[in-house]
């Protein structure tokens, strides 16, 4: 379509009533949502009750003179926290709140001429001089237009250009999607065609400002592990408290030293308190979202990581999410034949006619996706012959209407003594055009019907000449259907499947995840795509038959739907909650403005970085960088692999803490002195932490890792036989620590020998129970041959810290520790031998932990 002037014989604005009215309704732009502040996300982490135990025994600390030790333990707070607000101000960062999309400038009527203002400063009852290639404004009613057409898929999904037409000012609202509309909204793009409208609504009032307000009211959904951690800190402290009141009984009726009572209280609770879990969580999540951006996914919420691992359900878009959002000629049809075209296949004689009359009947620089499809195919395999007519001119046009599905171009070539036509549009409207024998034009008709159930958008091509008429008053047949065609062919285009689309939907099925197709196209093409892309596409629902379901009746039907098409963006939203009701953990991708809602909404949402809206984006707990849906396969094995590792670090740390509790309490049963003293509690917590937090985070996955099934969204962090194997092997190295102390007694050791030997023995089961917990089964049995590069460091630290707390005099000292160095560092072997061959035991005896 040539550019066409604008009409300006409508009245516009004035300068004068636009700033009136820009001080009635405010900016034309999208509000975003507040930012949180740093001391907003700070008092969030403060919350959570793991911090709350963690500070107030700092503050006992404090209260008692033990500067040190608070300060180790109120380091540790500060030291979350600062991780915490720094990733999540990172991510603030990176993706700002809700951004205007309406951001280009616009050509507004103003005055009586036409003025290009900022796209912020429309305002209601502006004239918007609409041409091919603009990004619309405004949500705007078309006062007229010439073979305008517009790609609404931001909105709809749906990646077909749709058809408008003119209306007034007094049109009945419609919503977004389908032809003959004389409607345009805010953020769609017009393909073809020039236009006039006037501006119905801006900002939040716009179609994209609805979206972007049901999206500030959709709730986000809470991570499952979140849920269980909270529940396992709270057991975990009502835990803790009953043993220091316990303890703290005993210790006081049995030896009638209260204050000592309540300082032995207070040093128990120091042992049992969970202050690995909160550093567990940090770091785990952070390094994880370290870990995947570097397979170009942005984390925008951390524990987004591990539920993914869990994710039972993937919801996932059509256009622009398993397509390229980009139109290629897929099949020719001329003369009884068909031929499929291939990215770099050559075109054979037959065909090039077909080609040639596609292009004529196109845009000399179209913007539309079909279009520009068959300049493409032209350019590459026509280039150089006879059927390229870059020199000749438009000299006239018929436009598509509702009446007839088609569009004419007449072409004046050099030297031609006839006019060119050529003709394209529905394929049942350029039958009519050429008005072919009922036989001829229903075997057509079944070819296209065939080509359109294969999932492609179909489109007639014909041709003709015309006389040239009069040199300076040409005379134009006035209807296309004047014109003497002749029926050419069928072109059959294909937004196609990105390349490794194929791939990552068989691996998400080879590990459990259902994934579900939810699109705006029509049910004969979503059908199709689904066939392609390897999905149970046997039942289809479409948006109309699932407005007349009950919440009840959907549910019911969901597990038997894999296919979703006609789909508006309300529908979307329902269809995720619905997913939810049924106990699935549900992923949503997308990546139009239509897919915010749903994003939200969904345990995890998976936005697009390049294609996708500013809207979806803020919306999504993770952002594929290169919109390579492939990249969720390794998002899926890295989240498995961090709730994998993260369990095994929450079993040892439970382990870990058994003989710490036990030798604290073990003196004071037994009227002995108390061995542990808050510098023996941290030099154990510096080995325990690191190991949760390093060690486990680092190990690598097992190698059946994708191919079992997601765990049960209802499955605890610890349950059953991995409580269970969890707590024997703590009691192992509890076993084996207390056999020393017994003995070390009854040889006749003093205090401190008797101390630097049992503290010896617990260091050297700790290192037992970090090789005991690598593995879902026994010890040595998985991942013996894998290296992990943190283990030789923990094991260096750990045996070099004690060697200097065992030899050098000031620590000694410090440390309360006496007796002949290689008799202690021999029990501390004899301790981890004990321990690891314990722990294998406890494995084979209760089965398989996990």
């Amino acid at each position: 379509m040539k550019a066409t002037q604008p009409d300006l014989s409508f009245d516009g604005l004035t300068t004068a009533e636009a700033q009136l009215r820009l001080a009635d309704t405010g900016y034309n732009e999208l509000t975003p949502p507040h930012s949180r502040r740093l001391y907003h996300i700070a008092a969030e982490v403060l919350r959570e009750p793991m911090f709350l135990l963690l500070i107030s025994a700092g503050v006992i600390y404090l209260a008692l003179g033990s500067v040190e030790d608070a300060m180790m333990l109120l380091g540790f707070v500060v030291l979350i926290i600062a991780m915490t607000v720094f990733q999540a101000q990172k991510s603030e960062r990176v993706l700002e709140a809700l951004r205007d999309l309406s951001s280009p400038r616009a050509r507004v009527l103003r005055d009586g001429k036409s003025q290009r203002i900022a796209g912020r400063e429309v305002v209601p009852g502006d004239l918007l001089l609409l041409t091919e290639g603009d990004r619309v404004a405004a949500d705007a009613v078309l006062l007229s237009c010439n073979d305008l057409f517009a790609d609404e898929s931001m909105l709809t999904g749906e990646s077909v250009p749709v058809r408008k037409h003119a209306g007034s000012p007094k049109s009945a609202a419609q919503e977004p999607g389908g032809d003959d509309q004389p409607f345009v909204y805010a953020g769609t793009v017009l393909v073809q065609g020039s236009g006039i409208g006037q501006v119905t609504a801006t900002g939040k009032s716009s179609a994209t400002g609805q979206i972007g307000k049901s999206l500030e009211e959709t709730q986000s959904g809470d991570s499952p592990l979140r849920i269980q951690t909270g529940r396992l800190v709270r057991r975990l402290a009502i835990i803790a408290i009953t043993l220091c009141i316990t303890l703290v009984l005993i210790y006081g009726y049995t030896r009638g030293h209260w204050l000592n009572a309540l300082l032995a209280g207070i040093s128990l609770a120091m042992s049992t308190l969970p202050e690995e879990l909160p550093v567990i969580l940090s770091v785990f999540m952070s390094l994880g979202a370290w870990r995947i951006s570097r397979h170009n996914v942005l984390t925008r919420r951390l524990d987004a990581i591990e539920t993914l691992g869990a994710t039972t359900v993937l919801c996932t878009d059509k256009t622009g999410t398993l397509t390229e959002n980009h139109m290629v000629i897929r099949k020719l049809y001329g003369d009884g034949r068909m031929l499929q075209v291939s990215d770099d296949s050559e075109l054979p004689e037959p065909w090039h006619e077909l080609v040639e009359f596609g292009i004529l009947a196109s845009e000399i620089d179209p913007f539309d996706p079909m279009e520009r499809a068959l300049h493409e195919l032209g350019n590459r395999t026509l280039n150089g012959s006879e059927h390229l007519h870059k020199e000749w001119a438009i000299v006239h046009e018929y436009s598509l209407s509702p009446e007839l599905l088609a569009m004419s171009h007449v072409w004046q070539g050099n030297g031609e003594s006839q006019h060119m036509v050529a003709a394209k549009g529905a394929p049942e409207a350029i039958i009519d055009l050429c008005h072919l024998p009922c036989d001829q034009a229903q075997v057509i008709e079944k070819i296209a019907a065939e080509m359109a159930d294969g999932g492609l958008r179909v489109l007639g091509v014909a041709r003709a000449k015309l006389p040239p008429g009069m040199p300076d008053e040409p005379h134009w047949p006035e209807h296309q259907h004047d014109i003497e065609f002749c029926f050419v062919g069928l072109l059959g285009l294909q937004d196609p499947l990105r390349p490794d689309v194929v791939d990552a939907i068989a691996q998400c099925h080879a590990a459990g995840i259902r994934v579900v197709m939810i699109t705006g196209d029509h049910a004969r093409t979503a059908l199709s795509i689904a066939r392609e892309l390897g999905l149970a596409a046997e039942q289809v629902l479409t948006g109309a038959e699932l407005n007349t379901l009950s919440d009840e009746s959907l549910r019911a039907r969901l597990p038997d739907v894999q296919v979703f098409a006609r789909i508006v963006p309300q529908q979307k939203l329902r269809l995720v909650e619905s997913f939810k009701a049924n106990g699935e953990i549900v992923a949503m991708t997308g990546d139009g403005v239509n897919d915010a809602p749903a994003l939200k909404a969904a345990h995890i949402g998976v936005a697009m970085g390049k294609r996708g809206t500013d809207v979806a984006r803020e919306a999504a707990s993770l952002v594929l960088l290169n919109d390579d849906f492939a990249s969720m396969v390794a998002t899926v094995r890295l989240g498995r692999r961090v709730y994998d590792n993260l369990r095994r670090a929450m079993s040892y740390a439970l382990a870990a803490h058994i003989p710490i509790v036990g030798i604290a309490m073990l003196p004071v049963l037994l009227g002995d002195p108390l061995l542990l003293m808050p510098a023996h509690i941290m030099f154990l917590e510096l080995i325990i932490g690191p190991a949760c937090s390093i060690f486990f985070e680092a190990e690598a996955e097992e190698k059946n890792i994708m191919q079992r099934p997601p765990r049960s969204a209802g499955e605890a962090l610890f349950s059953g036989k991995r409580l269970a194997v969890s707590l024997l092997q703590g009691v192992a190295a509890l076993v084996v620590a207390a056999a020393i102390y017994v003995w070390a007694m009854a040889a006749g050791y003093d205090e401190n020998t008797v101390r630097a030997l049992v503290f010896t023995a617990m260091v050297a089961g700790n290192i037992a129970l970090v090789f005991g917990n690598r593995t879902a089964s026994l010890p040595a049995s998985g991942h013996g041959t894998q290296q992990n590069p943190v283990l030789r460091w923990i094991l260096l630290g750990t045996i070099t810290g004690l060697v200097l707390v065992l030899n050098v005099p000031l620590l000694r000292e410090l440390f309360h520790f006496s007796g002949n160095a290689p008799l202690v560092l021999s029990a501390g072997l004899l301790a981890v031998v004990s321990t690891w061959l314990l722990s294998a035991l406890v494995k084979r005896l209760v089965g398989k932990g996990g």
